[in-house]
């Protein structure tokens, strides 16, 4: 058996998320169908980080176990050949029997762009999100340097969130614009369930002027769902992958990326 680890990016709009569901409309069962045609035997994948219903990925990081040999170009043109046109792998390597998508991660990383306009998106419709009250730069970021840090993260989880424990550190928040457009990049040890789009919620809140930048950290504090802003729409969250250790030597960007807005 060797283990194989592919980079891949998709449109997440038409998807059920990426977890496998017995419908077999989410992007895990369209990836394991295809390696399994190419392969020609059944193949199991385990993914860095799952993403929600219509959330999008630019170097989503999977590995699977194979008996087959193959290129290494192979497993990057010849699944293509069985995916859909909104999943596509974007490289492949052989990281060692020892690797694990997930558990050998150490960093996550998300961007989430948002179009800041009196009109509804269109072109772009399900790939960004959307306000039309103008957004305060300086007041969302001194509500985002309230959240960075280890913390309890529990205002800002899904009630269904699987995760062990609340506790995760969010090294950094970034936040640039670009015309109409915004940019935020997060990252995290880890994140919970809805996490960065609950983290969006608060921020908007800010930015719009309906909350002072202080009232990010009393959400923090309270440790309760209730206290936060609605979850955002998924419309614009990106899954920008994970990071392992560098002597790994895995890919930590796709042409994908220079499709958003900087």
């Amino acid at each position: 058996m060797t283990r194989i680890a592919l980079g891949l990016a998709y449109r997440g709009q038409d998807y059920l998320g990426w977890q496998s569901q017995p419908g077999g409309r989410t992007v895990q069962d369209r990836l394991e169908a295809a390696l399994s045609r190419f392969a020609d035997e059944p193949i199991r994948t385990v993914c860095a980080g799952r993403t929600d219903s219509g959330v999008h990925a630019l170097n989503q990081v999977v590995h699977f176990d194979t008996v087959r040999e193959r290129e290494l170009f192979s497993w990057v043109r010849g699944v293509n050949r069985y995916l859909p046109a909104d999943i596509a792998v974007q490289w492949s390597a052989m990281p060692g029997d020892s690797f694990h998508a997930r558990n050998l991660a150490r960093r996550r990383r998300y961007a989430y762009l948002l179009l800041e306009s009196p009109v509804r998106p269109s072109v772009e419709f399900g790939a960004s999100g959307w306000v039309f009250r103008p957004l305060d730069l300086s007041a969302m970021q001194a509500a985002a340097a309230l959240l960075v840090g280890e913390h309890d993260f529990s205002a800002f989880r899904a009630a269904e969130c699987q995760a062990l424990s609340p506790v995760k550190t969010l090294y950094s928040v970034h936040i640039g614009r670009r015309g109409a457009y915004w940019r935020f990049e997060f990252e995290a040890s880890a994140f919970l369930h809805h996490m960065v789009r609950n983290l969006m919620g608060v921020l908007l809140a800010v930015g719009q002027g309906g909350r002072s930048p202080a009232w990010a950290g009393e959400v923090l504090a309270s440790r309760s769902r209730e206290a936060a802003a609605p979850t955002f729409a998924p419309d614009g969250l990106y899954f920008l992958g994970p990071r392992y250790d560098e002597a790994l030597a895995l890919p930590t960007h796709t042409p994908a990326m220079d499709w958003l807005p900087a």
